[in-house]
């Protein structure tokens, strides 16, 4: 029985259907298989709080976005080692912390500079981390993975970071976010009250084309409004920001669905109820940081 759905038994006197105890004390599922008030009662809580952060208080959002990218490489290199992935941790988590914060101060040289050495470590320490006399195995499998893990989290988030220290970068963060939102609930709302079409089922069989949509539709008038209220730019690159983020949005989010599909696990972690893991809430946020800061650096 999947997560949320209620099941039915046949009494043997009326023949009606009655739920089951175990379905009865389960909270009601969204079509999309996920505690629905829960998703929206976490999602509306960060996203009030990481507006009130922007506005108030804009370089705090450096400090929250190490903290959750130090937890959402954790959950990923857990779940990869659960399935015999050794991808070393620590290098992965220091390094992380490294690009994220010189980002801040030295901007995108800092940024290479700190990818570049991490990566190096990485390559050296997986060589190694068996002992002197031991013979690594699968190093190239486990290598490969963990450079693509940090190029996944940590460096696609660190130009959020970059876009922070621009001219009016609270801002552009805010409205990079708010396009996200934008294209996330457009795709909800189309998808679950038009879709009949998959998009890729082999990935995931609840994305629709009806969906796909519904998430243009709501992000590019997200971005016409947003670039032009919020940014005073001209109202055509909203609309570009907002067909481009739709695109890698979705990219994004079938991204790690399939890397889940592999592994054999529904969510990265546990931590946001409704939601899963920091990493289920970052899918589609981490490549929409480096379209938003690559279309607005180039324009406005």
């Amino acid at each position: 029985m999947s997560d949320g759905t209620i099941v039915a038994e046949e009494t043997a006197a009326t023949g009606e259907a009655t739920p089951t105890e175990d379905s009865a004390a389960k909270p009601p599922a969204s079509k999309a298989g996920r505690n629905l008030p829960a998703a929206l009662a976490v999602g509306l809580g960060l996203g009030l709080s990481l507006i009130a952060i922007l506005l108030w208080a804009p370089k705090v959002l450096v400090g929250v976005i190490a903290v959750a990218m130090a937890v959402a490489t954790w959950e990923v290199a857990k779940r990869l080692r659960e399935a015999d992935v050794l991808v070393p941790r620590i290098p992965l988590l220091v390094g992380g912390q490294a690009i994220i914060w010189l980002a801040w101060p030295t901007g995108p040289q800092g940024v290479v500079g700190a990818f570049g050495a991490t990566v190096l470590t990485v390559m050296v320490w997986r060589l190694f981390d068996h002992g002197l006399q031991a013979t690594p195995r699968n190093y190239l499998r486990d290598t490969a993975i963990s450079v693509f893990v940090l190029a996944w989290v940590p460096l696609l988030a660190a130009f959020a970071v970059l876009m922070l220290d621009q001219p009016d970068g609270n801002l552009r963060v805010l409205t990079f976010m708010i396009l996200v939102v934008c294209s996330d609930v457009g795709g909800y709302v189309a998808g679950v009250l038009f879709g009949k079409h998959p998009m890729v089922p082999a990935i995931s069989p609840k994305k629709s084309w009806e969906g796909f949509g519904g998430s243009l539709v709501f992000s590019v008038i997200g971005g016409l409004l947003t670039v032009t209220l919020l940014l005073q730019a001209n109202s055509m690159i909203g609309v570009l920001l907002g067909v481009g983020l739709v695109l890698v949005a979705t990219s994004g989010d079938l991204i790690e669905s399939q890397v889940k599909r592999e592994l054999g696990i529904k969510d990265m972690g546990t931590l946001l109820p409704g939601h899963g893991g920091i990493m289920d809430r970052l899918d589609s946020m981490l490549p929409s940081a480096f379209v938003s800061w690559l279309v607005l650096t180039a324009l406005l």
